[in-house]
């Protein structure tokens, strides 16, 4: 399969989406760089996050958050991998038919949410599967060891977004 932007293209559009995202919520410094881990660094006093498939971009800033953490999601998630990520509880409370959630977006929030519970500093070590989801009105609560954190999400057929805020 021929991908038809590659990951320097892609590190270069989620670049361009936290600069235009920090000019738009007020920000004077519009440079976004790595950390010594990696992550995109914001400048102080704007918590932000970058996602990307390998067509999309987008970038999520929120002036005064403790941290802030966005995902996209194009990829279809399969039952195995749902029943893996998600655990019985939550299949059992958030998909169809008792919930209103598909397993692409769910997936999406989980990794929005450890994004944002990444950057508040939550305790050790973890991976994106271990954070809790629970229901609640037009969002969904996510939290790791106490750790918690609102997730909003948003879908159409091709695409899920996830946002995850951590309040200053």
């Amino acid at each position: 399969m021929h991908r038809p932007f590659g990951p320097r293209q892609q590190f270069a559009a989620g670049r361009r989406a936290a600069s235009a995202a920090l000019a738009a919520a007020g920000a004077a410094d519009l440079f976004v760089p790595r950390d010594p881990g990696g992550r995109p660094r914001f400048p102080p006093g704007f918590a932000g996050s970058i996602s990307h498939t390998d067509h999309l971009a987008v970038a999520v800033v929120a002036p005064g958050a403790a941290a802030v953490g966005v995902d996209i999601e194009s990829a279809v998630i399969s039952p195995r991998v749902t029943a893996f990520v998600l655990s019985a509880r939550e299949r059992r409370t958030l998909l169809p038919p008792a919930g209103e959630y598909t397993p692409r977006e769910l997936f999406a929030a989980k990794e929005a949410a450890f994004k944002a519970l990444s950057g508040i500093g939550s305790p050790g070590d973890f991976l994106f599967w271990q954070i809790e989801l629970r229901p609640a009105d037009g969002a969904v609560h996510a939290s790791y060891r106490g750790f918690p954190v609102t997730v909003w999400i948003e879908s159409d057929e091709d695409l899920s977004l996830a946002v995850a805020v951590a309040p200053g």
